[in-house]
């Protein structure tokens, strides 16, 4: 179980550098693919700024996975990424419930089932 919870863990951070990629460089282009059904064509250029803080904090919660890796003690390594993991699940959720209902399965579906893997390893 603990290798299925790394890779599990791993899936997360990459979806999320994914989404920095896409909310800070690539807003007004595949931002626009991924979004439309959440915002109109005409609100990705004013949005380009609001777009990249929010991947600036997908980048983070990124970090903070990889960073889960890293660490040598067993139980700061799962505190660790357990509280990575629930930013993303509650992100993923609050994006669905504001967004589009889409959000929930690509973003907490997820870390939901990243932390249950980091819960029984």
């Amino acid at each position: 179980m603990e290798l299925v919870a790394k890779i599990l863990i791993a899936v997360v951070a990459i979806e999320h550098l994914y989404i920095l990629w896409m909310e800070m460089f690539a807003w007004e282009t595949k931002g626009k693919e991924v979004f439309k059904a959440a915002l109109p064509a005409e609100m990705f250029k004013p949005t380009k700024g609001l777009a990249a803080n929010q991947g600036l904090y997908n980048g983070f919660l990124a970090a903070g996975l990889i960073w889960s890796f890293l660490i040598k003690d067993p139980q700061w390594q799962t505190n660790v990424a357990l509280f990575f993991l629930g930013c993303v699940a509650v992100a993923g959720i609050y994006g669905a419930i504001s967004a589009t209902k889409k959000i929930f399965f690509v973003q907490a579906l997820p870390a939901i089932l990243a932390i249950i893997a980091v819960l029984l390893k």
